[in-house]
């Protein structure tokens, strides 16, 4: 755990929500079932095998005395959740978390929920995806003009990213509707209006999603593998099917995908045999913390352009 040990040592003073460790990325051996996150106040730590005692009181001891050295006399809050064997064991070490707890990424605020759940509310290795979203959306002639479709929208974090570029209407699909509340509540969070929260299906029908188009950006984020609703192997080409019905001239498709065991060419190759008018036009890079060994494990955001 040394180079956990260091990075603890090393972190910097910060009030927006990221990792500070990734083991998980394979570069630091010995540490590879280990990562580290700020959610402000909060430090999370996350392990993917059982930790000691004696290791965690190591951790516990780190983080306490570098708490100190950034915030002289603030409380440490620190959570662990232990991922080993496909279930998640998650409790509160020390300190107190508020509620509701919201973080801040660049200028947006999210609620996040770090003792519920392996996910937070929030997917920190997604954050350049969203400043891509800004981006695009800023450098629209009218932007207010432009519409965007968030499909698996989870907690809707794209939809602040292109509401508050001035994105004029996002629409949020996702089957959870307890996720289309948190991503509500984020819209409140940040005082945004123009986003619509569908608890729908994609795959029962895509009338009503077609008939709102077109769309001058369509963001597909979906798992890799929820049973019963989507597997990236065989659903994610239905998807790519169907960016041709749902884009405008000119618009563009952000395809990304979370699956260590698919490769990069993954996607590319189905973009190319599915919807061959579509252009590539540049993968996003991951923020540097979530350097992998191997590329292909890491996550894959390809950006797409329809011909004018």
């Amino acid at each position: 755990m040394h180079a956990l040990l260091e990075a603890i040592a090393t972190m910097p003073a910060s009030q927006q929500a990221q990792r500070l460790f990734h083991g998980r990325g394979g570069l630091f051996p010995g540490c590879e079932h280990l990562s580290l996150d700020l959610y402000p106040p909060a430090v999370v730590l996350t392990s993917f095998a059982p930790l000691a005692d004696e290791a965690l009181q190591s951790v516990g001891d780190a983080l306490q005395q570098r708490w100190q050295q950034l915030y002289p006399g603030e409380p440490l809050t620190w959570v662990y959740q232990c991922r080993a064997l496909g279930a998640a064991e998650t409790r509160l070490v020390q300190g107190s978390l508020p509620e509701p707890h919201t973080v801040q990424e660049d200028d947006a605020r999210y609620l996040v929920h770090v003792l519920r759940g392996q996910n937070h509310g929030l997917f920190l290795d997604m954050a350049e995806g969203r400043r891509w979203v800004r981006q695009f959306i800023a450098r629209q002639p009218d932007p207010e003009r432009c519409t965007v479709l968030n499909l698996f929208a989870y907690t809707c974090a794209f939809s602040v990213a292109a509401l508050q570029a001035g994105a004029g209407q996002v629409v949020n699909i996702d089957m959870s509707k307890a996720a289309l509340a948190s991503g509500q509540q984020n819209h409140r969070l940040n005082q945004l209006a123009g986003g619509q929260f569908w608890g729908h299906d994609i795959f029962s029908s895509w009338g009503k999603i077609t008939r709102t188009g077109p769309y001058q950006l369509v963001i597909m984020d979906p798992p890799s593998y929820q049973k019963g609703s989507f597997v990236a192997t065989k659903d994610y080409a239905r998807l790519i099917k169907r960016l041709p019905d749902l884009l405008a001239p000119g618009g563009f498709a952000l395809l990304c995908l979370n699956a260590p065991e698919l490769p990069l060419a993954f996607l590319q190759d189905q973009m190319a045999a599915l919807v061959p008018e579509l252009e590539f036009i540049e993968q996003v890079a991951n923020p540097a913390i979530f350097a992998d060994v191997s590329p292909d494990r890491a996550l894959k955001v390809l950006a797409y352009r329809m011909p004018s």
